[in-house]
């Protein structure tokens, strides 16, 4: 029997092999690599499906939550507002701006922010609040909005492609493993308004003017989405709501044949990145799984204010949800070409991992 991987790329990808071999044949006999046509028309067919005014195309998803903070006025003297339960990327990308992180504990029910805790760490200092899409769930953002109408809101959607923008602007990562992946780095910034577009895309490019590439208005960075991605990915966007209705088939998969084990399944709405269930004793039976020949992966093992490099950030015990989280998830297979079977191989591994504890139990 074999294994079953945590993902699996090539099942999306084989069918485009052809197109995706075409453009880039095509884009490297052009010659144009950077700032070409096919940027624009990614960006321009990006935005539609985002239902947002404006989409400029950065280098990865790190720079976009990054520049969209500082096209928003996040720097120095600043504080934005976001979760311990987030990649790290998410506070990387607001300390780079100069603005420091405060954090507020998730919602146990959703994994996201939760919105009773916003009014409270909102002050004058405040720039932007960064709700962060878990595992492709998204945030409350209309109650995030209630909880503090008069703050920015920049989503962090890195994990969530295939929502329409909600907030003022929205930071994607086109990580290769994201719902849609470039085939190497990249990242945009979705937005309604023209100045924050034309900011971000100043940024990306040493601050320059837009009619003057020596002419530099501010101090950017070297931050641009490649021409060849950009090709790439519009390759595959038109293939992204059937990928996306492939994992929430698999979700569903996964709900029935877990449905009578002791863990505790994710919420139902998403466009389901990761799915990540929380189990007692995770370590032990990641391990088990793994032995079983299923792939297993966590995300995230702790949370931003328990790693050594951000203890600044809070103690054990300030964020209880968030910890409890990192404690107990469990990330299991799913991708766009995932089978049935395999699906239900991963229950039957997951029960069996499970049965040691459920003995000593009874």
């Amino acid at each position: 029997m074999s294994d079953v991987p945590f993902i699996d790329l090539g099942r999306a990808h084989e069918p485009l092999q052809a197109e995706l071999a075409a453009t880039f044949e095509r884009i490297s006999r052009s010659g144009a690599f950077t700032l070409a046509a096919e940027l624009d028309e990614f960006e321009a067919a990006f935005a539609r499906y985002c239902g947002a005014a404006h989409c400029v195309g950065v280098s990865d998803g790190t720079e976009a939550l990054r520049l969209a903070l500082i096209a928003h006025g996040a720097g120095p003297g600043c504080e934005v507002v976001t979760v311990p339960s987030t990649f790290i990327a998410t506070i990387e990308a607001i300390a780079a701006t100069g603005a420091r992180p405060v954090l507020v504990d998730i919602d146990s029910s959703t994994r996201c922010m939760d919105p009773a805790r916003v009014a409270e760490a909102v002050g004058t200092k405040t720039a932007a609040i960064v709700p962060v899409h878990l595992y492709g769930r998204p945030a409350p953002i209309d109650e995030i909005r209630a909880a503090a109408p008069d703050v920015v809101i920049v989503e962090d959607a890195a994990q969530a492609h295939g929502y329409p923008l909600r907030g003022t602007a929205a930071a994607f990562s086109f990580y290769p493993t994201k719902n849609l992946g470039a085939l190497g780095d990249g990242g945009a910034v979705v937005c309604q308004e023209l100045e924050v577009a034309e900011a971000v895309r100043s940024l990306r490019h040493h601050g320059a003017a837009p009619d003057d590439a020596n002419l530099h208005l501010r101090r950017g960075a070297t931050s641009r989405l490649d021409n060849l991605q950009a090709a790439l990915l519009s390759v595959k966007l038109p293939h992204l709501d059937s990928w996306n209705e492939q994992r929430r088939r698999a979700a569903a998969l996964y709900r029935d044949a877990l449905a009578d084990l002791p863990v505790e399944l994710p919420p139902e709405e998403g466009v389901f990145h990761l799915f990540a269930v929380e189990v007692d004793d995770r370590d032990r039976v990641r391990a088990a799984l793994r032995e079983a020949g299923v792939g297993a992966a966590v995300h995230y093992p702790r949370p931003a204010h328990l790693n050594p490099a951000w203890s600044e950030l809070g103690a054990p015990g300030d964020h209880p949800a968030a910890e409890r989280l990192a404690e107990r998830t469990l990330s299991l297979p799913i991708f766009p070409g995932i089978e049935a079977a395999e699906i239900e191989r991963v229950a039957e591994a997951l029960r069996a991992a499970l049965q040691p504890r459920r003995t000593a139990a009874g």
